[in-house]
């Protein structure tokens, strides 16, 4: 990973990041999930990689949320709907809406959020680290 400091002004200082994923921590949350994290000023971009039948459960956070499926194919329960959202399709998930996922085969996604989940990044996310597959439910 690259890191270089850049001055925009005279008080301003910004970080300048290059990386690779192969060099980003690989977190596993579950027997079914595993996530890496970058993090900018204000944004976070999470690969998330979910086994089939990989559930995460509902909830809400207060950031707005990108999802780009990458490979595979995830389900989620939101706003009273079920979408199915497959490779090459995005989801866009508004601040405070609850939200559910199933992944409904092997899957590789990329999160955008902002601001960046403070959650997963001081790891008090439970609901991910303790969420049963979807055969057991």
């Amino acid at each position: 990973m690259a890191v270089r400091a850049c001055r925009v002004s005279d008080k301003i200082i910004v970080m300048l990041k290059h990386m690779r994923w192969n060099d980003v921590e690989l977190e596993k949350l579950n027997p079914l999930l595993d996530r890496q994290m970058i993090t900018g000023e204000n944004l976070m971009l999470a690969r998330v990689l979910l086994k089939k039948g990989c559930v995460v459960p509902e909830h809400s956070h207060l950031n707005e949320q990108l999802t780009y499926i990458v490979e595979g194919a995830l389900k989620f329960w939101i706003d009273g709907k079920e979408i199915i959202v497959r490779t090459g399709e995005v989801l866009c998930i508004p601040p405070h809406m609850p939200h559910k996922a199933e992944a409904i085969e092997d899957t590789v996604d990329l999160d955008v959020f902002y601001p960046p989940r403070q959650d997963w990044l001081n790891k008090s996310d439970v609901y991910l680290r303790n969420a049963e597959p979807a055969a057991s439910r």
